[in-house]
């Protein structure tokens, strides 16, 4: 029998030479099925991409479906669920039912939230009108003034049931701040959320949507005080008491490290931005350090790390009790409970939640006897937070926050553990471990800008040049001075005790802005580059996911879409940007955008020249060189109508006598307010109809005219969108 098993094999070689094509199957089938035992406990990796894939799928939708769609959804998910532990249902059955029940519950929650938060929406309006409500929380410094979150008990002309549950309120730069907790009144100019700057840009009123915020104000007055009817609801006067303790804190500790020091160190520890100088901001962006400021999974891993190693440390160094506890539990309560401490501390903003969700499942690994650090605690942590807030799929810092985890954790399965050397002397080891550190910290700053480097480029259009160096010169300091000492500080400031802790913080701190100060001066310090089509920007995300979750050599495959995002080729940049009220217009030349009102809506103007990767002009030079402008309106100097535009932003009527004199010297002419009919052969008229109906607009010159390209058109009829085309 040996010999005959041994005749047996050459002559199987010699067939596969002559005839290739009859093995070719059972060679791929051999290699499809090594592939997929390499997969083996990993479908938990893809439950929540399938999940995030359906609410994605959801906020694409340009039209909103139907509330019963929803709960049909996750019905037959519940359905696949059941199947898949049936006798019926295979093993390769199982994944893909469970896969598409993902899927289709990510759908139906998704529409569940929304219907689950939708709010009243305040109108449009152009004249002041009364606030009335209690100050819920001191919100970052917008582009305008100090900002504070406001629960409205009564706005002029509102019913009840029209009254927002929260709005932004923008206060003038010389009025004082009142306090969560505070019963105030203003009078101001209040609007619905603002629409996105430019057609496909990021939509602001739908995060202001989900975070229940039904108004944007700006405050002609300082705000006053009036006498409440009645006490808040427990709920919102809880949330209120919390704040204040977080605000009492933040300017505590603003006041003990100055100006400098103080607006950042009240920022990373309370969450609270309102005192943070625009240059340490500019700085800090150009350097690529501004996740700094946000509270969101650096700050909840130092903070849980440092307690998990000081509560390892001391129950250590306690014989008695080290025999009779499992200190690795124990510490993992003790970071567990410092975590959930340091969200109520935060204001427990979305990035901080979705952070401390994270944490809590390592530390809940640790609990259980799991692996802390895996990729299946961060599934876990992924199903929760897309389970709770389905709407996460749409926001910058979850798709880069989640990016960057999957990618450090997959480095960390992959990253060769060191030999521990026996009787090696201390200076070697330490020299090691130094050595060691560098390595590693370099590797995961690399490995994090790749990940995060798509969501830069598409969503922010900055790419920052020596932001590697800059993160792995502060990320000691951060780690272990920085942040450890804000978070003693924080605990024992309110005793009179923060002193010496805070002022090692403030050392931190300085070397940091030094960093930043020295790297946003650096030439070419910060890179603009335009947005891709919107198609590379889910690719990036699904290609970096797979080259993290899969394993093998298959895993190569998902470079090129993850790379979708720098190499796609960039659209055409429009001729003409128009903003969503008329109020403000820019002009293509060559690489520069020439803005017609520098001083008015400079935010969403930056945002829209970034975008399509121009440089928008900051005064009022270039624009008169082109143009002849009074106080109201701007029309083309000369008689050529080559690529003209005329601009008229007075809220006035005008009357089609004005209009014909435009439309003579001009291809396209835009007017803020309503205009009368005239005859305009040859010539693009755009009134203050066509601003509400479509809200911002990019026009692009085609071969018989223009082509206008609508905001509110890529958005769709969405909850978030209705004050458009009503």
């Amino acid at each position: 029998m040996a010999l005959e098993g041994a005749g047996e094999t050459p002559t199987d070689g010699a067939r596969l030479h002559t005839t290739p094509w009859r093995m070719g199957p059972s060679l791929t089938g051999a290699w499809l099925s090594a592939q997929a035992a390499l997969q083996v406990g990993r479908l938990i990796l893809w439950a929540p991409v399938a999940l995030g894939c359906g609410a994605a799928i959801y906020f694409m939708l340009p039209k909103e479906p139907r509330f019963w769609v929803g709960l049909a959804l996750v019905a037959v998910a519940v359905g696949l669920v059941s199947f898949t532990r049936s006798a019926l249902a295979t093993r390769r059955v199982s994944v893909v039912a469970t896969l598409l029940a993902c899927l289709f519950a990510g759908f139906g929650l998704a529409k569940i939230r929304t219907e689950r938060v939708r709010a009243p929406v305040a109108h449009s309006a152009e004249r002041p009108t009364r606030i009335e409500g209690w100050v819920v929380d001191v919100a970052s410094r917008g582009v305008g003034g100090p900002r504070i979150l406001v629960a409205p008990v009564q706005i002029g002309g509102y019913s009840p049931a029209e009254t927002p549950i929260r709005v932004r309120i923008t206060l003038r730069d010389d009025a004082s701040i009142p306090g969560p907790g505070e019963a105030m009144s203003v009078l101001a100019i209040l609007n619905p959320p603002p629409p996105p700057s430019s057609p496909g840009a990021y939509d602001f009123a739908r995060d202001a949507y989900f975070e229940s915020v039904g108004g944007v104000a700006y405050a002609l007055t300082a705000p006053g005080h009036f006498e409440a009817e009645a006490p808040p609801p427990w709920r919102l006067g809880w949330t209120m008491r919390v704040n204040a303790a977080r605000w009492s804190l933040a300017r505590r500790i603003f006041n003990e490290l100055g100006p400098r020091r103080g607006g950042l160190a009240a920022a990373m520890t309370t969450g609270h931005e309102a005192f943070i100088p625009p240059e340490q901001v500019n700085d800090l962006r150009a350097a690529g350090l501004a996740h700094i400021i946000s509270i969101s999974g650096l700050h909840m891993a130092i903070v849980g790390g440092f307690a998990f190693a000081a509560a390892r440390m001391a129950v250590a160094a306690w014989p008695g009790l080290a025999l009779r506890v499992n200190g690795k539990k124990l510490a993992a309560g003790v970071g567990l409970a410092a975590v959930c401490g340091y969200l109520v501390l935060s204001g427990a903003p979305a990035p901080a939640q979705r952070a401390a969700i994270t944490a809590s499942a390592a530390f809940a690994a640790i609990l259980f006897d799991r692996q802390a650090i895996s990729l299946h605690s961060l599934a876990l942590a992924g199903l929760v937070i897309l389970i709770l807030q389905p709407d996460a799929v749409t926001e910058p810092g979850f798709q880069m926050s989640f990016s960057a985890t999957a990618a450090l954790v997959a480095l960390a399965e992959l990253w060769p553990r060191p030999v521990r050397e026996i009787n090696t002397p201390w200076p070697l080891r330490a020299a090691q471990a130094a050595g060691g550190w560098i390595v590693v910290s370099i590797g995961a700053s690399f490995v994090a800008g790749l990940a995060t480097g798509p969501f830069a480029m598409q969503h922010f259009n900055r790419v920052s040049t020596w932001g590697l160096g800059a993160n792995l010169a502060v990320a000691p300091i951060s780690s272990f001075l920085m942040m450890p000492s804000l978070a003693i500080g924080a605990a024992l400031t309110p005793m009179g005790l923060g002193h010496a802790p805070l002022a090692a913080a403030g050392v931190a701190i300085e070397a940091m802005l030094r960093v930043a100060h020295l790297a946003a001066s650096a030439p070419h310090a910060m890179v603009t580059t335009p947005s891709g089509p919107a198609w590379t920007l889910a690719a990036a995300f699904l290609g970096i996911l797979w080259l993290c979750l899969w394993r093998g050599g298959v895993r190569w495959l998902g470079l090129p879409a993850a790379c979708a995002v720098a190499l796609a080729p960039r659209p055409p940049a429009p001729e003409i940007w128009v903003a969503a009220d008329g109020a403000a217009a820019a002009v293509r030349q060559g690489q520069t955008a020439v803005l017609f009102r520098p001083d008015v809506r400079r935010f969403a103007a930056e945002l829209w020249a970034r975008r399509r990767g121009l440089v928008a002009t900051e005064d009022f030079a270039p624009r008169d060189a082109l143009y002849a402008c009074d106080r109201w309106s701007c029309a083309p100097k000369g008689r050529s109508r080559a690529s003209s535009v005329s601009l008229v932003w007075s809220r006035k009527p005008v009357f089609h006598e004005r209009l014909d004199a435009l439309c003579a010297v001009s291809q396209v002419v835009i007017i803020r307010g309503p205009a009368e009919p005239a005859a305009c052969p040859g010539s693009l008229v755009l009134s203050a109809e066509d601003f509400a109906r479509g809200g911002s607009v990019e026009l692009y010159r085609a071969n018989q005219g223009w082509r206008a390209v609508w905001a509110q058109d890529l958005r769709g009829r969405r909850p978030w969108t209705w004050d458009f085309g009503r």
